[in-house]
Order: C-alpha cells, then structure tokens, then sequence
C-alpha cells in the first residue's frame, strides 16, 4: 500500500514527529491520512470535509472582504452552541430572577468564549488536525480513553437539552397535540434529512444554519420589541459588574450562565470545522492569514449570538422580574389560557423555563408571542442538535480511530444521546422534563476540564504548533481564564450536590469526585510541562526534582504523530 501524505505537503524528512516543509521555513505536523482505498471505499467513509471551500488569491490587500466571506462559516456554526437550548432557558432565568443585572456576566462570558475558541480554531488550522485527534496521539492509552468517555457525557448531556427543546417546541406550536415523545421521534427524523444537507454543498449547509439562526434572531428580536426593555438598565447591567441585593438564587444564576455558555464539546466541533477551508499549512503566510481571518468571523458570530441571548435576558428581565405566581395566575386567567394550572396561587418569585416561558409571554402578550417563542425555541433546538451530531461523530472518529461509513456513525452518535432522552420523554411529564436542564449543566460543568486544560496544552507545545504557539502571554491569561471558569463550575456543582440532601448521594458524589479530581490534576500536571515548568518532567523528578529548563520542554508529551497517521 503506498504511503498516503499530508495535505498540500511534499513528503519530507521528519524530526521529533515534526515534518519539515521545503516550501517554507515552516514545519508543521502532518494531519491524519485516510486509509487508501478504492471509489466504493471512499464514498462510503464520508466526512463533513469532502468538499474544501476555495480561498481567493488576493495579495494587495490587508483585509479582503472576499476571503472573509470564504472562511465565513465555521464559527456560525460553532456559535449555535450558544443558542441551544440550555442557553435560553439559562437566559429567561437569568433576566426573571436577578433582572437586568447579570447581563455582565453573560458578556463576560461571551468574551473568554471567544479566547478559547480561538485557541481550537488555531490548533485546527496550524497542524491540520481536530482537538480529539491530536488527543488521540499525544495521550497514552487510558486517560485517552478516559477523556474520550468525559467528552462523550457533555455531548449527551448538551444533546438531550437540545431535543428536549425541540420536543417542547413542537408541544408549544401544537397547541399540546404533539406529546414529547412524538416531538422526540420527529426531531430525530429531521435531525438525520438535515444531516445529510452537506451533499449537496458545504456552503449550503452552512447557509442552512445561518437561515436558523436569522430565525432565532427574529424570533426573540421580535419578542424584544414587543416588550421593549428599559435601554438604561439594560446598558447599567451589562456593563456594571454589580449585583446590587443579589444574594444565593441571583449568585448561582451567575455561575449557571457561565456553565451554560461555555461548552466543552464545543471546543472539539470548532477545532474540526476550520478544516473545510482549502489551507497551506506549508506556507507560514497561509496559515496566519487564515488564523486573522476565522477570529473576525469568529468574533462576529458570537457577537450575533451575544445579541440574542441578551433579547431573551432582556424580555424576562423587563416583563417578569420580581413577578409572583399569582400574579401571573390571574393575568393568564384573564387572557383565557389554558395553562393556568401551572402557577399555583401563593405569593412565590416566579419560576420560568422554556415551556413556562412561552406561556407567560402568551399570557402576556398574546398567542402570537407564544408561538414566535416556540419557532425560536425549534430553531435553537434544530441546529444544536445537528452540530451536537457534527461534534459527537468527530470525538469518535478522532479518539477512536472509526472508519466506518457515514450513516454508520451517524446512526451511533445519535443514539447514543437519543436513548436516554427518549425513555425520559415518555416515562417524565413536561415539568419534569424541563427540570433536567439544572443537572444537565452541572454534567457538562463537570466535563470543562477535559476540553480546556488539553486545548490550553497542545496551543502551547512549540513541537505541535511551531511558530503559532501560545506566547507567555496567551500561556499566562490561558491558565487563568481555565482555572477561574473550572473553579466557578465546580462551585456550581458543589451547589447542586448541596441541595440534594441525600447521604449515601452525598458519599457517591465524594467517591466519584476523588477519581475526577485525580484525573484533572493529570491533565493539569501535563499542560504545565507544556506551559514551561519543567521541573514536574518524570525524568526531572527522578534527578531531586532540580529546575532543568530547557529549550523542548514540550517534547515529553509529544509522540511521533507522523507514523502514526502512515501508519494509519
């Protein structure tokens, strides 16, 4: 069998699992190769990068709008993470219970967001490989397979919030008629038609989830207009980092809108997406060009995403703060709902989530409301669970190596987060079914680590990312912007456990914790070799752990990635 070489790269000598390229003074790492095999082979392993979008040539200009609008794409997709589901209900009750004034916290999020996508879109571009797979060849075996299984458990995690938002939405739009299991079954159907929209062209699938999200932004806009927030406490709460009369609700919403925004799985779906583009990853020129242009695009979609999470805030926050469940009781009596049975008449704060949501807006502001709401709701359903797919097949195919063929690994990645959600729809009532996006956030809490702390490690590594790695700079604000978001999330999840009131869950909860804690402290001992300190090098610690700084301090982590992918 001939030996199958890297993209756009002559074969070239190789050093430390490095190959150096002559088209340049740049060397790069050599992306996984597929297996050689003939057209019936080929057609049946089927990927999201069949088709590679084109680049324009244009070398007198600093910034092009047409190359721009080429690498426009990947992280709008990306970006649909921040509008699933989860995310809304994260916002409705972030504006119902504190107002106006956790706004901040959602921008602030939105921005380390940014910085750690930009850290996946770059190792995507410079070594032409996904997160998972560069994971797969740099990890020994077991904790490969341990952060494979961590990975997996957000995907579920974010998936079931995602079709259970979809169900919901449907159950909304007919007027009840469609049970959550039925609404279930059809979002699996139209998640597998959708799935396959990029045969017919990658840049139609990506405009598809553009149309859903100029959806979602009509629909909430919408909502925002009927409504019409006070634009002076809106501005006071996004950019005054206060919480005036907060206190333990309002400071756990806080923490929940940072789980909510901040998705692990996301950082593997961005770090594959880059790869559609048509890249020479020899050519040093290329390859910052492309990193300028995916962090403007980048930027720009989560700009759009920020908007729409702020209409959702902004609505609960002007129509339903402070609001009691007989206040609410009476206004929808009067407005002949028949979904008054959902507030019981006591003088309790409100409680909203995506199903209470919609009723209160159609209580409110009329049927129309209701309905905008639940093709909002569907659109952020729909496109996150497609991308949730894109994100499961990636993890999979990266960890473990498949090549199986597509509707193979379409039908196992769905599954796989289907199964549980179904038997969930059909055994739990819509209250309950609702109630599960508290403890879905803290799995994927839980999960952070396993996305960021490689991310972090790999970015950093001179022999994975040669000139484009991490500065002290990006090495320093990376490891802060890591720790403070895992240490807020495992307050949330410290939180959640709390409220159980449950000892032998409470001894469960510290058996499990050990084990994750010990497995995080091995990732984070590995990222610091990476980072610099070298003294925690095995060969250092067995010289009485003197400092031995060196030029390569990456080099301990780094297997030969080269033969493996010939081999492969």
């Amino acid at each position: 069998m001939p030996e199958p070489k890297a993209d756009h790269l002559e074969e070239e000598p190789q050093e430390n699992g490095v190959t150096q390229s002559t088209q340049g003074q740049y060397s790069s790492i050599a992306p996984p190769a597929s297996p050689v095999a003939g057209p019936l082979d080929q057609e049946q392993f089927s990927t999201y990068f069949e088709e590679k979008v084109p680049v324009p040539e244009d070398v007198t200009k600093i910034f092009s709008f047409r190359k721009l609008w080429a690498f426009t794409g990947p992280g709008f997709l990306m970006s649909i993470a921040y509008l699933d589901p989860g995310n809304i209900e994260s916002d409705l009750q972030s504006g119902a219970k504190a107002g106006f004034k956790l706004l901040w916290v959602l921008l602030g999020a939105t921005i380390i967001g940014l910085l750690l996508q930009r850290l996946a879109a770059r190792l995507g571009v410079v070594t032409g490989m996904h997160l998972a797979e560069v994971c797969n060849r740099q990890y020994p075996t077991v904790p490969r397979i341990i952060l494979w299984l961590m990975v997996e458990l957000a995907i579920i995690g974010s998936d079931m919030q995602e079709v259970i938002g979809c169900a919901i939405a449907f159950n909304l739009l007919s007027g009840g008629r469609i049970r959550l299991w039925v609404g279930v079954l059809i979002t699996i159907i139209d998640t597998f038609v959708f799935l396959f929209l990029d045969k017919y062209g990658l840049r139609k699938l990506e405009l598809f989830f553009g149309f859903l999200i100029t959806i979602m932004a009509v629909s909430f806009g919408y909502e925002y207009v009927n409504v019409r927030p006070d634009q002076g406490e809106l501005l006071k709460g996004m950019f005054l980092p206060y919480c005036e009369g907060c206190g333990t609700p309002q400071m756990e919403q806080a923490v929940g809108i940072i789980g909510a925004v901040i998705m692990p799985h996301n950082i593997y779906l961005h770090s594959a997406l880059v790869k559609s583009r048509q890249i020479d990853r020899g050519n040093k020129k290329e390859v910052k060009e492309a990193n300028k242009y995916y962090f403007i695009e980048s930027t720009i979609a989560l700009f759009v995403s920020f908007l729409i999470n702020v209409f959702v805030v902004a609505v609960f926050a002007e129509a339903f703060y402070n609001k009691t469940n007989i206040e609410v009781n009476m206004k929808c009596n009067a407005s002949g709902s028949a979904h008054t049975d959902l507030f019981p008449m006591n003088n309790l704060t409100l409680e909203v989530d995506i199903y209470k949501g919609g009723v209160v807006l159609g209580c409110f502001f009329g049927s129309a409301a209701l309905y905008i709401w639940a093709i909002g709701i569907l659109a952020a359903g729909q496109s996150s669970t497609m991308t949730g797919t894109y994100s499961g097949q990636f993890v999979m195919e990266g960890f473990l190596n498949l090549r199986w063929s597509r509707f193979a690994r379409v039908v196992l990645t769905r599954s796989i987060a289907i199964v549980p959600t179904l038997l969930v729809a059909v055994f739990q009532d819509m209250q309950h079914l609702t109630g599960m996006n508290d403890f879905l956030n803290v799995l994927q809490s839980m999960q952070l680590p396993f996305a960021l702390i490689p991310i972090l490690t790999f970015t950093s590594m001179t022999s994975v990312m040669d000139d484009f790695a991490n500065g002290l700079f990006w090495k320093i604000s990376g490891g802060v912007v890591i720790l403070m978001v895992c240490a807020i999330n495992m307050y949330f999840v410290v939180v959640y456990v709390k409220d159980l009131e449950s000892v032998p869950l409470y001894v469960l909860a510290a058996v499990l914790s050990i084990a994750y804690l010990c497995f995080v402290c091995y990732l984070a001992w590995q990222c610091l070799i990476a980072l610099g300190v070298s003294c925690l090098d095995r060969s250092c610690l067995g010289s009485r752990m003197h400092v031995c700084l060196t030029g390569h301090t990456d080099a301990y982590l780094l297997t030969d990635m080269d033969s493996d992918a010939v081999e492969r």
